[in-house]
């Protein structure tokens, strides 16, 4: 079967498959929850720009992650809605993996790459009538939070994923892992080449996260009888995966046992990341490929051009109409006007504790004080979606929703998917990112705010320090001890984050408007080429897959 709708380039003719939990491609395909969705979706846009010979796997979640709504008290309400599309063509082929001593059916779904732009790419299902409804809600809800049903999902991405590769007749030399999900193929493909040296061969690996609940870990007795290790005997199964003295099975250990190279996803986390896993035995080389977001797909093509044109006034005049875009939503959303003139700071990912999003109301009074001041009035957004079932997220989120309503100024919006994501993005004068030092592995919202004109303001870890000059470029946060108890980072950060917004980003903006445009000016021009994933998946080819 032919997936692809273009001629491959030469460079990149050697076949590979992408194994993702998620894909974020367009706002209509809801099948991803954030970061590594929006990485996804990136690479599989270059994919298609540079004519690579990659396909990506993922799974058709029925319910997507979840819509964000609103309670009646304004607080976060997670809701699950049936999505159907029809723009996919169901392949005419099923497979079946063993879940639980169960046989599940799976479906293919082809996502053609002239749909949007894109590798194609399959997803699978497991909600169609040949199976029972426990089998069916196995690629219900995205990251489930049931245990059985989690592990369920990672075998049918990986089991179920290869064997659909196999099954439609394509030919595949690389099985590239973004996260450790996809882990179970190692195991199928143990089985079709019969040692663990052939199967290196054929797999390489991008660890995302050096974040603990990241990385997942079970216990082997559960995932042995789960059908994770795909019928092998116990004992092979910790042989190959460096499990034989514990019943604590890591899957990022399993897949730094199961390659033949893996990557961190900047040059900080790839520091990280050997620190991380330095203990482990006969384990791949960890090295860095820094994560890039697709600047066809990102950026505002008007904005573009006045950058190019070198057209300050056009450059300036396009901002403010694109705020004015957003403060449309923000008017819909929460009946407050924003003013297009006032400097206007954004905050928007994954809600997640170590992000801090409410690190900058950590000095209250502080915070009052910025927030009241009308002689040089600044503007916050919040946005971005916690896990479903983290209430400590979910606490901050509706924490800042009830403080919002003091100020006409604070907004904290839901829905954050990707047109919301855009509208952020060209929309805000300043993208601000606050995790705790080294807990970001890339971190790449803040690359296409600054594609578009948003300066990012950052803590110095993730992609931040091979990009940002600070004050010409970016603006950096300076760094403390992250050593340091974690009460006494957010009291230092916080405190050096005001000082900056306060003695340095806010006179800017408004006492010397010609050096803000300077600074947005550099940072679309700095983040162009370095910063776009065609770089990055030219970068897989010669470090990972050509190896």
């Amino acid at each position: 079967m032919n997936l692809f709708s273009y001629d491959i380039n030469e460079k990149f003719k050697k076949s590979v498959a992408y194994f993702s939990m998620e894909f974020a491609v367009d706002q209509s395909l809801k099948i991803y929850s954030g970061g590594l969705g929006f990485l996804a979706g990136s690479h599989m846009r270059s994919v298609y720009d540079l004519k690579q010979n990659v396909v990506g796997i993922g799974l058709l979640w029925s319910f997507g992650y979840y819509d964000q709504l609103r309670n009646e008290d304004r607080t976060l309400k997670p809701h699950y809605t049936r999505k159907f599309y029809y723009f996919l063509e169901e392949l005419d082929v099923k497979v079946s993996v063993k879940v639980d001593n169960k046989d599940v059916m799976i479906k293919g779904f082809l996502l053609r790459c002239d749909v949007f732009g894109t590798a194609p790419i399959i997803l699978l299902s497991t909600d169609i009538y040949e199976n029972d409804y426990l089998s069916r809600t196995i690629t219900h809800k995205l990251y489930d939070a049931n245990e059985k049903t989690r592990v369920a999902q990672e075998i049918v991405l990986g089991i179920g994923g290869a064997k659909m590769l196999e099954a439609i007749n394509h030919k595949v030399d690389i099985y590239h892992m973004n996260e450790g999900h996809a882990l179970p193929l190692i195991y199928e493909l143990y089985n079709r080449f019969g040692d663990i040296e052939t199967v290196k061969k054929h797999v390489v690996f991008t660890t995302h996260t050096p974040e603990t609940a990241g990385n997942e870990v079970h216990n082997i007795n559960f995932l042995y009888e789960m059908g994770f290790f795909n019928g092998l005997d116990l004992n092979t199964a910790r042989n190959i995966s460096g499990c034989k003295k514990s019943d604590n099975f890591s899957l990022t250990i399993g897949a730094l046992k199961g390659a033949k190279i893996a990557n961190g996803v900047s040059k900080i986390h790839g520091i990280v990341a050997n620190e991380m896993w330095r203990d482990v035995e006969d384990r791949c080389e960890i090295i860095s490929i820094t994560n890039a977001q697709n600047k066809k797909y990102w950026t505002d093509k008007t904005l573009i051009r006045a950058l190019d044109e070198h057209e300050d006034y056009e450059l300036l005049a396009r901002k403010k109409h694109l705020k004015k875009v957003l403060f449309d939503t923000v008017a819909d959303q929460t009946g407050k006007m924003f003013d297009p003139e006032v400097l206007t700071i954004v905050w928007a990912r994954r809600f997640a504790e170590y992000k801090r999003p409410g690190l900058l109301k950590y000095d209250y009074e502080r915070f009052v004080k910025l927030m009241t001041n009308t002689q040089r009035p600044i503007q916050v957004i919040w946005a971005g979606k916690p896990y479903p079932t983290d209430t400590g997220a979910i606490d901050i989120f509706n924490e800042l929703v009830h403080i919002s309503h003091k100020f006409k100024n604070m907004a904290v919006l839901v829905g954050y998917e990707l047109t919301l994501s855009k509208l952020l993005k060209q929309g805000s004068d300043v993208w601000l990112n606050t995790p705790r030092i080294t807990r970001e592995a890339s971190g790449t919202s803040g690359m296409t705010a600054s594609m578009n004109g948003s300066i990012h303001f950052s803590i110095h870890d993730g992609w931040h320090p091979e990009f940002a000059k600070d004050g010409k470029n970016a603006f950096t946060i300076t760094p403390v001890d992250y050593e340091l108890p974690f009460f006494e980072q957010d009291r230092l950060d916080n405190k050096n984050m005001m000082d900056i917004l306060e003695n340095s980003i806010i006179p800017t903006y408004y006492d010397n408007p010609h050096e803000w445009v300077n600074i947005m000016k550099s940072a679309m021009s700095d983040i162009e080429i370095e910063f776009d994933s065609a770089r990055m998946a030219t970068e897989y080819y010669e470090k990972m897959f050509n190896l």
